[in-house]
């Protein structure tokens, strides 16, 4: 006969609580919005430590960014990698458009958590993501929130714009000026730095040369940090300086991106006189466009210095022109140390790069001492003068061993170059050492 023992019933595993976190966010930093974002993370806070099955894991909140992206909402993004260390079980969200107003963000995001067993519950909409037509809901639902946000973002556009056609604008942050109350006011420290920049580059200062005076002057920008040379152009770029503003120089094509484009016609600009102080006069302002024009006449990039050499350089191997590279060297001997011209197709990588020599500035305009000096009536140990290239010379062909001079008379000079200047520099050094050695023993003390 069978033998049968009764096995007693024990008592119920019971089970784990729900680590609980929420998540809220406002789209604009402003006191109202602040209001209500304190207050959903109260109302979160005191629902979840409510609920006995439920483990407090804390509320998540970003303030003042848009919700059609996730790269600068930091807080979602801290709340997602939580969710990926086994921190949360669920999260609470007040709506679709308060998770994500971007329908491809939101259905990759859901389906990530999805895979890691976390469940997002929307109270709005009554869905949670892990339920069986949850996914199907979100989608429809999604669609509609971004299509929301186009509406916004299309209405706002509309507004900017009719305030545009009237003459009116946003307050916005600009060096040299200091938005107060409802007008602009110059700041004098500030106006004294744009003044610089738009002289110095009138008299012919490169970018870089500009940037360099303003870091030895101590003149940084409002981060604190040295002008670069970007940051240079834009500010001669900028018409603001004038007094004048001209509007919609820019929009925003799509409101999910929040990519700017410049202008260049696709929508109308405006420009409204007499909206601002000016800190540079008209003046000023000519003789910064008249240089742009010389520059660019010699072929010149307009943020360059344009020399007599200028578009005047010839490569004899592939026919393009030699660009002007300054050097980074900073010792005392810079008349050896000028920078060098380089034919602009030895950039180019691989087989097809060209395979001319630099050219030094201190050895070109060595040759163009022996070879042109004496065309232009100058002394044997005469010191180098542009003037005499803009008179007498219409291009240089550059080859590895030679310098041809095609003379704006038709003839045609060559000359035979060698760089030189590694030699020339340490010869300079000896001779000051030994100057400095016969000073010093004349005057009885060592050197």
């Amino acid at each position: 006969m069978a033998t049968v023992t009764r096995l007693e019933r024990t008592a119920a595993a019971m089970p784990a609580k729900k680590r609980v976190a929420a998540y809220a966010r406002v789209s604009v930093d402003s006191e109202a919005p602040m209001e209500s974002l304190s207050a959903q993370i109260s109302h979160y806070s005191a629902r979840i430590q409510a609920n006995p099955s439920w483990d407090y894991a804390g509320v998540y909140a970003d303030a003042g960014i848009s919700g059609t992206g996730m790269r600068h909402r930091v807080e979602f993004q801290r709340l997602i990698a939580d969710c990926g260390k086994g921190m949360i079980d669920i999260i609470l969200t007040k709506s679709i458009s308060r998770f994500a107003r971007n329908t491809v963000d939101l259905l990759n995001t859901v389906r990530r958590l999805k895979a890691m067993g976390v469940s997002v519950r929307f109270e709005r909409e009554g869905l949670d993501s892990l339920s069986g037509d949850g996914e199907l809901m979100l989608s429809i639902l999604a669609s509609y929130a971004q299509e929301e946000s186009l509406s916004i973002s299309e209405n706002v556009k509309w507004g900017i714009r009719k305030r545009f056609a009237q003459g009116s604008f946003l307050a916005y942050r600009m060096y040299g000026y200091r938005w107060t109350g409802d007008r602009f006011e110059i700041v004098a420290d500030e106006a004294d730095a744009v003044r610089f920049m738009y002289r110095a580059f009138a008299d012919g200062m490169t970018l870089t040369e500009i940037s360099n005076a303003l870091a030895k002057r101590g003149i940084l920008n409002r981060k604190g940090v040295p002008f670069g040379k970007t940051s240079v152009m834009r500010i001669l770029d900028q018409e603001k300086y004038r007094g004048f503003s001209i509007l919609q120089r820019t929009f925003v094509d799509d409101h999910i991106t929040h990519r700017k484009r410049l202008n260049r016609g696709q929508l109308p600009r405006f420009e409204v006189q007499g909206t601002h102080p000016p800190i540079i006069d008209d003046g000023l302002h000519a003789r910064v466009e008249a240089e742009r024009e010389r520059r660019r006449n010699l072929g010149a990039v307009r943020w360059r210095r344009a020399t007599c050499f200028t578009g005047r350089l010839v490569c004899g191997h592939c026919g393009h022109t030699l660009t002007y590279t300054p050097n980074n060297w900073s010792g005392e001997l810079t008349e050896f140390q000028q920078g060098h011209y380089q034919c602009s197709h030895k950039r180019k990588h691989g087989a097809k790069a060209c395979p001319s020599k630099s050219l030094p500035v201190y050895t070109l305009r060595q040759v163009c001492c022996i070879a042109i000096g004496p065309l232009a009536g100058a002394a044997s140990d005469a010191a180098f003068d542009p003037a005499w290239i803009d008179a007498l010379v219409e291009r240089v062909v550059v080859s590895s061993d030679a310098l041809e001079f095609h003379l704006n008379t038709g003839e045609v000079l060559a000359t035979p170059w060698k760089n030189t200047a590694k030699r020339d520099i340490w010869a300079h050094r000896r001779a000051v050492a030994r100057q400095r050695q016969q000073d010093a023993g004349s005057s009885g003390v060592r050197p």
